[in-house]
């Protein structure tokens, strides 16, 4: 299945990603298997390492069997790398499952380097720009990108508050997609509920993230939430 193939949310393209971050550990794939089941069309998996991120989660081994759930549903496997020197790590993501792997800007030292080398495992390329790094940097590699990430809370943690600014921060990294003619997918996580969706998909989001806004209480009422927040009002 293509990166870039949307499922409609009634007449919106936008596609939800279920961060496993705000899933139950103890029952992680029946968890993970009950949003895809109510929706979702991509597993995100954030990966932190203690050091980029004052926070320890998992690593390619987890992904082993959620890799298998993801094939049976035709979903996608979405790796947000919050670690130093991802370089070190990028083929045991992509043996591990990972359709698309996603750096930060600021553990990069060579990022055009890195997101070439991602490509070159098979997979897509995605850079992810913490709260305070500005859209500005990523000028020079858009028309490389897959994926645009834009951290809506400093990450670390499930269950922040969405950071406002954020919505400005979609509008202008839009503009610079449209600018270099990047048909990258512009995607935010951190704070996402059914409330601020609409929010951030009419500044440009195409991909929502969401840890604890689906995964606390009933899965399946959280997930059509968002699908409500979507529809156009006539």
């Amino acid at each position: 299945m293509s990166v870039f193939h949307h499922h409609a949310y009634h007449d919106s393209p936008v596609i939800l990603a279920a961060s496993i971050l705000g899933a139950d550990f103890g029952r992680l794939e029946a968890h993970t298997r009950e949003a895809l089941d109510a929706g979702a069309e991509w597993i995100h998996v954030d990966v932190m390492d203690g050091r980029f991120v004052p926070n320890i989660s998992l690593g390619a081994p987890v992904m082993k069997d959620l890799r298998a759930l993801a094939e049976e549903k035709g979903a996608l496997m979405d790796v947000h790398l919050m670690i130093e020197r991802p370089d070190r790590y990028l083929e045991d993501f992509a043996k591990a499952g990972a359709n698309i792997i996603t750096v930060h800007q600021e553990a990069c030292r060579h990022l055009h380097r890195t997101i070439h080398a991602i490509k070159k495992l098979g997979c897509k390329a995605g850079v992810a720009l913490n709260p305070a790094t500005p859209v500005s940097t990523m000028e020079d590699v858009a028309a490389d990108l897959d994926l645009l990430l834009v951290m809506s809370v400093n990450p670390g943690f499930a269950g922040q508050a969405y950071i406002l600014a954020t919505t400005e921060k979609l509008r202008r990294a839009k503009q610079l997609l449209r600018a270099a003619d990047s048909s990258a997918l512009l995607e935010v996580d951190g704070g996402v509920t059914s409330e601020n969706a609409r929010e951030a998909t009419d500044a440009g989001a195409d991909v929502l993230v969401a840890a604890s806004a689906i995964f606390r209480g009933d899965i399946a009422a959280n997930i059509e939430a968002f699908r409500r927040s979507q529809m156009r009002v006539v």
